[in-house]
Formats: structure tokens, sequence, C-alpha cells
């Protein structure tokens, strides 16, 4: 990658931080990371050389009892210390939450109420520019008036484009009150985004979908009108067309599109139900189907993130960011996901397409978004720093991004082997699916396109007949890392020239020695064999990777 290319893609990063209401309980991701009161996380995100940051300062949490009694101590504290580490905050005011309690998604006066607490906020810190109002505007919408996970917890049609449309007139009031302070505030709107496709039975749901999904992004664009293709179905569930004209008559599009994009973002529709779990079965009032994920499905198309990208640019021609790119898996598949986005935003760029930055979500990781936040079980995803030491602890996706940050690329041995949803074994439903059946953008019957690199290097593990060794490999299988297990025959420890032949015949990136001297009732009375075993070995090896630079 070259230096203007290096310059131009901003890598990013973010602290996962919802406030959701479920009946009268809040869930508070900052409180479960105990980042609100870890201040020297910001010295962290700075030394791996992030220098822009998503970063929540949260209606809820600043000024839960009103703004009379607002507390900026919080704030004031986090941005100066953002200021003095030279990191430009994207300010977000609401994070998939109902706000403070005297309000909620459908209070007919949430719009004001947020601009209220948006035009304190530039008052405040009017050198700030960059604005996430409220973050995925129609997810938040569906899971709280749609699906019922959030509050209020509706289950309409009605509730569900009621909700978005109170949220974005809130996001349009507040970047005006906003702009009266600082004019040159920019907005960056964020949004979950994945394709549906669907068997040709639900082809007709999986249109609709697809149309819905840029929904809150329509309005603030000023979009929906008598044209739109889904303006008589929104009338049709009671929403006042004067409530949609507003949006025309007050623009507001996103600065940047914030695409929040997850490998579970594409759904999948069959009307198979006896293929699938019952969790995963629903209706649209004419039809029963399973609404899953794509990635699960044998036979799904299977639509790439660089495809999710274009078809965003194509829509609105708008600069865009990745606004978030998490994966839960462990480290290896955590990097393979983040590469694999870092290079469809290169890849995008080549073709003149504006993706400005790539987002590192969830710095602290995330915790209990297995059940959507809807119940507090201590369910902890790690992020780019693992929490479960006793301070944050960086992880490889650090490491990543501190080179990435610095020279824009990155080299590690388990990037060359395929994530999980390259593989078949991220099949659930294997059952045959007749590719003339299935409705999408790929090409019938298309293989799914493996990106990693040949001849992977592999972990070189001694000791196979020991139950160490063993364990180890299960770990390498289940995790897809390749590796070679090796017994005396094929290494022998204590000998140097096995030992390089080792190396040259399998040219490992590491080592991992389970093999030794393990009968400890009779260590003493072979005392030689287990000092070449336990000794004289390792010493061995560990010369071996150093002049090889590779860990031990």
């Amino acid at each position: 990658m070259n230096c203007e290319e290096v310059n131009t893609l901003q890598l990013w990063g973010g602290v996962e931080c919802t406030v959701n209401r479920v009946q009268d309980t809040y869930f508070d991701q900052l409180k479960s990371s105990g980042h609100d009161n870890r201040i020297e996380d910001l010295n962290a995100f700075s030394e791996i050389g992030l220098r822009t940051l998503r970063y929540p300062f949260l209606w809820e949490r600043i000024a839960p009892e009103g703004l009379a009694k607002a507390d900026w101590s919080w704030p004031d504290r986090r941005l100066a210390r953002l200021q003095e580490l030279k990191i430009r905050p994207i300010a977000g005011f609401v994070h998939h939450g109902s706000g403070p309690k005297y309000t909620h998604l459908l209070d007919p006066k949430f719009s004001e109420k947020l601009r209220d607490y948006a035009a304190a906020f530039a008052q405040r810190y009017p050198w700030i520019e960059d604005y996430t109002p409220l973050n995925e505007l129609f997810t938040t919408a569906r899971f709280s008036g749609l699906y019922g996970i959030w509050y209020p917890h509706k289950k309409t049609s009605r509730d569900c484009f009621q909700i978005l449309i109170h949220e974005c007139r809130a996001t349009v009031l507040a970047m005006e009150a906003i702009r009266k302070i600082n004019p040159k505030a920019r907005l960056i709107q964020t949004d979950d985004l994945g394709k549906t496709s669907s068997t040709s039975s639900m082809k007709y749901q999986a249109d609709f979908e697809n149309e819905r999904r840029w929904l809150g992004w329509d309005l603030l664009c000023g979009r929906v009108n008598v044209k739109h293709p889904l303006w008589r179905f929104i009338i049709q569930n009671g929403i006042n067309p004067k409530d949609l004209i507003w949006f025309s008559e007050h623009p507001c599009p996103p600065d940047l599109v914030g695409i929040n994009h997850y490998l579970l973002s594409n759904r999948y529709l069959d009307e198979k139900l006896e293929r699938y779990p019952t969790w995963s079965h629903g209706s649209n009032g004419y039809n029963q189907y399973a609404d899953i994920e794509a990635v699960r499905v044998g036979g799904a198309p299977q639509i790439s993130p660089q495809e999710i990208f274009k078809e965003a640019w194509e829509r609105y021609k708008i600069p865009i960011a990745i606004t978030e790119v998490h994966l839960n898996a462990p480290p290896e598949g955590q990097i393979r996901w983040f590469m694999n986005i870092w290079e469809s935003a290169l890849k995008l760029r080549k073709l003149g397409i504006p993706i400005k930055a790539v987002t590192a979500w969830g710095l602290l990781g995330h915790f209990d978004w297995h059940c959507l936040v809807s119940r507090c079980e201590g369910y902890y995803e790690s992020g780019v720093f693992d929490l479960r030491s006793p301070t944050p602890r960086p992880t490889v996706l650090a490491k990543m991004i501190k080179e990435l940050t610095s020279t824009g690329s990155y080299e590690q041995p388990t990037l060359n082997n395929p994530g999980w949803w390259q593989k078949d074994s991220r099949i659930s439903y294997p059952e045959k699916i007749k590719f003339s059946d299935l409705s999408g953008p790929n090409e019938a019957g298309k293989k799914i396109k493996n990106t990693h690199r040949e001849h992977a290097q592999p972990l070189l593990i001694t000791g196979a007949r020991g139950t160490l060794g063993q364990a180890f490999a299960r770990v390498c299988e289940s995790r897809g890392l390749p590796y070679r297990l090796l017994s005396r025959d094929q290494l022998d420890i204590a000998h140097q020239e096995s030992i390089q032949a080792a190396f040259k015949e399998h040219n490992p990136w590491a080592i991992i020695n389970t093999a030794g001297f393990v009968r400890v009732d009779e260590a003493e009375v072979y005392p030689d064999q287990c000092f070449r075993e336990n000794l004289q070995g390792p010493v061995n090896l560990a010369k071996a990777c150093a002049s090889h630079e590779i860990p031990f």
C-alpha cells in the first residue's frame, strides 16, 4: 500500500457503550466494562495509534434527571484528556437506548428533548465537529418497535415506523441546534446494513426487507415521498403523511454514511420451516418462514461486505465510513474478519468509491450481545483489549491496529488461512437446496471464494504422543490453525540436526513444545534422560527459534 492510501483510509476506534432499557431495567455497557471509571483506557487507545474515536456522551448518563441537573464532570474529564492525546471524538448521545426515564422513543416530545440536550452539549464543547446523535436508527426502531426486545417493547410496523420518525426528527433537530453553534459540525449517521436473500417463494418479502433497511438514511436525505417504494405501506400502517413530508422540507443528509456490518447481518428467508429451529420461525401475515443467518445455510447466496458497501455508495453517493467492525471469535478469527473489511475498503477505494475509515469497534469488548442485551448474563466477547486481566490486556488486534495506523499494512501467518465463514463447517443447515429455488445477487450455485493465501505456514507442536500435545492439536483443529504435530521420531528436540531438518521441512511460524520427560517418579532413576528432555531439548528449541526470529 502506498503512502497516499495510508493517509486517506483512516483507522478509527470505538467503545461499545449501549445503554438500552428492558422494561424498567437499564443495561449499561460502560459500567459492565469498567470504562466509566477508567480514564486511563484513553492512554491505551492512543498508544496503538488511534486518533479518532466514536465516543459516548450519553444523554441517559449525563442528564438522567433533566438538563437542569446535568452532571458534566465525566465528559469534562474525558474530553480534556482526548484533547491532550490529540484524539478527535465522534460524539454519540443515544446508543440503542430510549433516552432518560422521563422520555422514550414513542414520546411525541422525544425529538425536542434530545435537541435541547444536543444544544447544551455543543454550547459546552463548541470545538467538537463530528456527531452521531443516535446510533443505528432503523435497527433500534426494529428492536424496540417491531420485535419487542427493547423498551417500549412494541411489535407492530406502525410503532416501528413511528419510532424511526422520532429518531430521525431528533437527529435533524439535534444537528440544526449543533450547527447554530458550530457550522462545521458533521453528521456521521450509522446503521447496521446487511442484505436478505431467500427462496423464490419468499422473494417478495426479501425485496421488501432490502428496501426497508435504507429507511433511516432515506428519511434524513428527504427521499421518502409519494414516489418512494414504501410510501403506501408506511401510510397504510397509520403514519401521518405530513410526518414523512417534513423530512423533504428539512433534509439533513449525513456527511458520512456509517455502515455497521456484521457476519450475521445478511439473512436468509425460507418457507420450509422443518429445516430450521422454532426460534427462527416468523410470519408476515401471509406466509410463515424462517429468518436465519445466511452464512449458516447450505446453498444460500453469500454476499460479501464489498457488495454491501458498494450498494450504499450507489444509492446515496455520500462518502462512507465503516463504523463498526467486530467478530465474536478467537483472536485469529477476529483479525481475519478485520483484514477482510480493511482489504474490501481498499479495493473499493481503487474503484473510486470514497471509503474514508474503518472502525475497530468494541475496543474493550462487549457484554451480553449473544442475547441482544435483553438479559444480564455476564457473557463477554473480547475486543482490541481483553478485560479478563487485572488491567485491560492488548490482544493481537491491538498489534494489528498499531501496525495499520503506522504503516498501513499488517502480516501475520494466521491471516493466510480462511475464516470460519469461508469453510463448509460454517453450515448448520446443510440439507441440499435446488439452486434454481434461490434468489439473490450471486450466480446460482456459485461456491464461496476463499480469500486465503496458499501454502500457509503451520504452527509446529512437539510431543505427538503426549496428552498436552494432543490437546494443543485439538485446539488448532477447532480454531482453523494449520499445524504439524510431531513425534520424537520426526523431531528430536535434543538433537540439533533434527531441529534444523524440521525447520527446513515445515517452515513453522511458531513452536509449542510439549515434549519432555514426564514420569516424575522415575526422574531420579534416569537423571541423564530427564536432563536431556527437559533442559537440553528446550534450550535447543529456544535457540533455534531465536535464530529464525519466531515465537517459542
